[in-house]
């Protein structure tokens, strides 16, 4: 079974802010890459 999950991902002044509401967490990296995994990683 597959859930869509929605990533905002913001630049910021000194990098990338990601935001998943559905699971309501944040990260922060200085690429998207680095702002996305994380957010990933949670949802597995």
């Amino acid at each position: 079974m597959q859930t869509r999950l929605t990533a905002i991902i913001e630049r910021e002044a000194h990098g990338y802010v990601s935001f998943c509401p559905e699971l309501d967490i944040a990260s922060q990296g200085d690429t998207i890459e680095e702002a996305r995994q994380p957010v990933m990683w949670s949802s597995t």
